[in-house]
């Protein structure tokens, strides 16, 4: 195999079915034909050489394409004829950065250089390789390929079926099927296996066995723990020193076997059993445990423990920059995505999500405080992630189950910094309201939802409306669920502004027709009741049989989930239907710690129903909400919130925990105009 295949089959296109996407830097132009060569079967190459402008343009294209369904665009490839950029003032100037963060990098760390490859690509010519980089540090491609011309190691190849030096230790360690039936029928292969280790690795065979599972276990075994002591900043233990391992000539060779085995699924389970088994029999949990820095790759299961806690302590110092460098490097590792470890570093990087959105949001709020519209247009157009980045937050608290009880302090310090964001943004957001009033003049208000968006559709001969009142579906939620059903059909995303007090009772009146025009609460014993003119509508009952009165036989409602599961098809003459959902709502007031993982079946269920919907002929499924709320997660038991006197408005809204400014989602299913 020529180095230039090497590199594009070996090294640049895993990380394109990887990532996605993949930068290639190269200030030399070593790797620009090489590049190019790749633009096929779906992996599209976008050279910047010549037009940046025109590269950027068609690099945004493509990006899109890959997230687009029964899209031909498989990969993107991007070559820059530039340095990689080093800090984030390098990223800022460079127009591709943000494909490196879609994606990955190449040249990416000490792996990726010229001379590294080049040992990968021919491991038993590592002498010769050096000799040629001494006199040229930068020799053509042909001069490496001219390099080891002759055949060795027949017997190994014949009976592995592989061509270099690198893919007959590949199939040493980890045979297929047909080659471990091959090495188990004869062992002439076993001398060259000696010579050949000895030559690429360095390593002394001990074992006088001829088998290839004794062999295999003493290779392994030094592959391994070559690749720990090369990541290892500081001196083996002494209790280690006479454990074999490779010179560090071999270390491109060794590092990329180990990748290779923990990056290929098909041998990545039997590597994981062979790390843990290794790492028990050489004790080396209890050898390294005054070891604070074990490097940068995670070998061993149990140095993913001490990433694990150099993460933790970062995100406690506000190193947001340590924890995210630690979790991009770990992001694929074997380790991380092993039982508890998952849910670990889900919590690690949802915290620190959450951590920075909030930082930057909270920069961001004086600018866009000066007006009630200034802050409802800054929650509509970002403010809204941080909901979406705590309630994911919130939900990795609830897969974690902290035993040892150390991710309290980061727990309780994501919670800090998201409360004290809401709180700024409330102040905001009370003080505007007392001088500008409630709704927001000039914008749709719940009370004008159905006169609106709903009565001129029913207007028109034959047209079928599915009106979805879903109790407690915020912002941000909507506008996942508004990506979801974007998938399928086009989908329009509206805001509405909920009726005061924010609470199910008035805001699931609100959204009844005339509401606009004849809502009122009425003092009633020592509460109040909503009336919609002279008629109560303080329960379902009541505002059903609202719709019910005004459209007759047209008219028919369900529970969200009934409707789901019923098979018996609609009347065809129903051409209003309402379907009711309050699992949100409800299950939020009684049992928080488990509604969070509830609210995706929600949005489950809503898309299930727009599906039949349209199959059963309804042209337009409007999705409201009464009002959205706020995840008081840290709120303790006997915690109150008083309202003020001296600001009657206002108490509604401090003393209810789900105040949150209400949108309305229409989906058009499909209308023939």
């Amino acid at each position: 195999m020529t180095i230039q295949k090497f590199i594009q089959s070996d090294v640049m296109l895993p990380r394109v079915k990887r990532n996605g996407v993949l930068v290639v830097y190269d200030p030399d132009l070593r790797y620009r034909e090489l590049c190019q060569g790749m633009n096929a079967n779906g992996l599209h190459v976008v050279d910047a050489t010549e037009s940046s402008i025109e590269s950027r343009e068609a690099a945004l294209k493509l990006l899109g394409e890959l997230g687009t369904s029964n899209s031909e665009t498989t990969g993107l490839l991007i070559y820059v004829p530039a340095p990689a950029p080093v800090s984030d003032e390098d990223r800022q100037r460079d127009p591709f950065a943000l494909y490196s963060v879609c994606g990955n990098i190449f040249p990416e760390g000490d792996g990726d250089e010229y001379l590294s490859l080049c040992l990968k690509a021919k491991p038993d010519h590592a002498t010769e390789i050096r000799a040629v980089f001494e006199k040229d540090p930068n020799p053509a491609f042909a001069v490496i390929d001219a390099i080891g011309g002759g055949v060795g190691w027949p017997t190994l190849r014949a009976l592995l079926g592989a061509e270099s030096s690198r893919d007959i230790l590949f199939g040493l360690l980890v045979p297929d099927n047909r080659q471990h039936m091959a090495l188990q029928e004869q062992d002439a292969w076993v001398a060259e296996a000696r010579d050949l280790f000895k030559a690429t690795l360095g390593l002394t065979l001990k074992t006088r066995a001829k088998a290839w599972s004794k062999i295999a276990d003493e290779l392994w075994r030094f592959l391994l723990f070559s690749e720990f002591v090369f990541d290892l900043p500081e001196t083996t233990p002494a209790a280690l020193a006479d454990v074999p391992h490779a010179e560090d000539s071999a270390r491109p060779l060794v590092q990329d076997l180990c990748d290779r085995l923990r990056n290929d699924q098909r041998t990545r389970v039997t590597y994981i059993d062979r790390a843990e088994a290794i790492e028990k029999a050489l004790d080396l949990p209890k050898l390294c445990v005054g070891i604070t820095d074990l490097g940068k790759r995670d070998t061993f299961p149990f140095e993913e423990r001490t990433f694990f806690a150099r993460a933790l302590e970062a995100l406690k110092q506000e190193d947001v920059d340590k924890v995210r460098d630690i979790i991009r490097r770990h992001a694929g590792s074997v380790w991380t995505g092993k039982g508890e470890s998952q849910a670990q570093w889900g919590l690690i990087q949802a915290a620190l999500q959450l951590v920075e959105a909030c930082d930057d949001f909270e920069r961001q709020l004086p600018n866009h405080s000066r007006t009630q519209d200034d802050l409802i247009d800054f929650y509509l157009s970002g403010l809204r992630e941080a909901d979406r980045y705590q309630r994911e937050f919130e939900q990795a608290v609830g897969d974690h189950l902290d035993v040892e009880g150390e991710m309290g302090v980061v727990i309780e310090q994501a919670r800090v910094r998201y409360r004290r964001l809401a709180e700024k943004a409330q102040m905001v957001f009370t003080k505007q309201l007392e001088a500008s009033g409630w709704p927001p003049t000039g914008r749709l208000a719940n009370a004008d939802v159905f006169d609106h968006l709903v009565a001129p559709r029913l207007q028109e001969s034959g047209r079928r409306v599915a009106y979805l009142l879903i109790d407690a579906l915020r912002y941000e939620l909507g506008v996942a669920l508004q990506q979801q059903l974007a998938e399928d059909e086009p989908v329009e995303l509206h805001t509405a502004y909920a009726q005061l007090p924010s609470i199910t009772l008035v805001g699931m009146a609100s959204l009844l027709p005339g509401a606009g025009k004849h809502l009122s609460l009425v003092k009633k014993n020592d509460g109040f009741v909503p009336m919609l003119g002279e008629t109560v509508v303080s329960n379902v009952s009541q505002r059903m049989e609202v719709l019910r009165k005004q459209f007759g036989d047209r008219f028919a409602e369900m529970k969200l989930n009934d409707f789901v599961r019923a098979k018996k098809a609609l009347p065809d003459t129903v051409h209003l239907l309402v379907l009711r959902s309050v699992d949100i709502d409800s299950q939020l007031e009684n049992n928080p710690e488990t509604t969070l993982s509830l609210i995706h079946d929600t949005l489950k269920r809503i898309r299930v129903a727009v599906h039949k919907l349209k199959k059963a002929g309804f042209h337009d499924v409007i999705i409201v909400t009464d009002h959205g709320f706020f995840l008081n997660a840290q709120a303790e038991a006997s915690d109150v919130c008083a309202s003020r006197v001296d600001r009657p408005l206002l108490a509604f809204t401090l003393t209810e925990p789900d105040v949150r400014i209400s949108r309305i989602r229409l989906f058009r299913a499909g209308h023939p105009d």
